[in-house]
């Protein structure tokens, strides 16, 4: 699947102002790909705010080096987003994932722009660039760029890099291909370090941070005649260790790693009723389908959810729904 990026260029080249925005919770193809982004744009002469709905993840904190992210409401208010000529939203096209900014997007007059690479997703009422067969949405940035007839520069490269590396564990999973590793090494030649960049997400732990990854690894058990691996994070595991919600990212594909999964579950109590479901899968076995039925969505083989209840009742009710689906 190929974007075509024509419609983009004018429209860009048109624009004084840019608000860039992603989901909740980002993460670093989300940071990734608005950092990069924010970049190419200021090359270009434009004014570029970052203003999403949730704060940087402090475990990820060195991606925004410079402090460029902002939230709305701290400091941001609705009328200064509105402000902007264009409305860029990134790494979602769904309403629900955007928290506060969504009404701030809604009510806008601004052109809206939307380039990501999920399959679920809303009618933002915007100009839609989507690849769904892209590994990361920092790769789609990428070929924005690259539209546009930027240079790339370390300020660009550095983000887009941590976007890709991190969206396909280190360019281990099956939705890397050839382009992948082209576009890697134009990042790298631009000025991106592996070496760097694996440092900075792999081997700054917090002791905190693997003690929770432990209890929950202590959690894992089989299910569905051993095809399913299920784990959790209960509030007394951070109140033990001392760990954050954002601690838990990626422990799901260790769940995964059991040998004779198909799917993987980790199911994260984020307090006040809310459970967090990461879903992963290695077969031909659809993780968004189960997501969609209980309003969340992603990838075929990378999924999320959250589900209002106890991590037993979530926990009980997605493995119904794999039962199920795996007839």
């Amino acid at each position: 699947m190929s974007i075509d990026w024509k419609p983009f260029v004018p429209l860009v080249q048109q624009a004084r102002s840019f608000v860039l925005t992603s989901h909740m919770r980002p993460d670093c193809d989300a940071l990734g790909s608005e950092l990069g982004m924010a970049a190419a744009l200021v090359a270009l002469g434009k004014t570029v705010r970052i203003v999403n709905g949730d704060s940087v993840p402090s475990h990820i904190s060195f991606i925004d080096r410079r402090g460029q992210v902002e939230v709305i409401g701290s400091g941001v208010t609705d009328a200064e987003v509105h402000m902007a000529d264009v409305h860029m939203v990134l790494d979602t096209s769904a309403w629900g994932q955007l928290g506060p900014m969504a009404d701030v997007i809604r009510s806008s007059p601004a052109r809206k722009v939307v380039i990501d690479h999920h399959v679920s997703g809303d009618d933002l009422g915007a100009m839609t660039f989507k690849d769904t067969t892209s590994e990361s949405n920092g790769r789609l940035v990428l070929q924005a760029v690259e539209a546009l007839g930027v240079k790339l520069t370390p300020d660009i490269a550095k983000p887009l890099f941590y976007a890709m590396a991190t969206d396909t564990g280190w360019f281990r999973f099956s939705s890397v291909t050839k382009e992948t590793f082209v576009a890697a090494a134009k990042l790298v030649a631009a000025g991106a370090s592996p070496h760097e960049s694996f440092g900075a997400l792999y081997d700054r732990n917090t002791l905190a941070r693997v003690r929770l990854h432990g209890r929950i690894m202590d959690s894992a058990a089989l299910a569905i005649d051993g095809r399913v691996s299920v784990a959790r994070a209960t509030d007394a595991d951070f109140a033990a260790t001392g760990a954050e919600v954002a601690d838990t990212e990626d422990v799901v594909n260790r769940v995964l790693s059991i040998a004779g999964v198909e799917v993987a579950a980790l199911f994260v109590d984020m307090g006040g009723g809310a459970i967090k479901v990461s879903l992963r899968s290695r077969s031909d076995f659809d993780v968004r389908q189960i997501a969609e039925l209980f309003g969340g969505g992603g990838h075929t083989k990378a999924a999320g959810v959250r589900i209002r209840g106890s991590v037993d009742d979530a926990q009980q009710s997605v493995l119904e729904a794999v039962r199920v689906q795996m007839g």
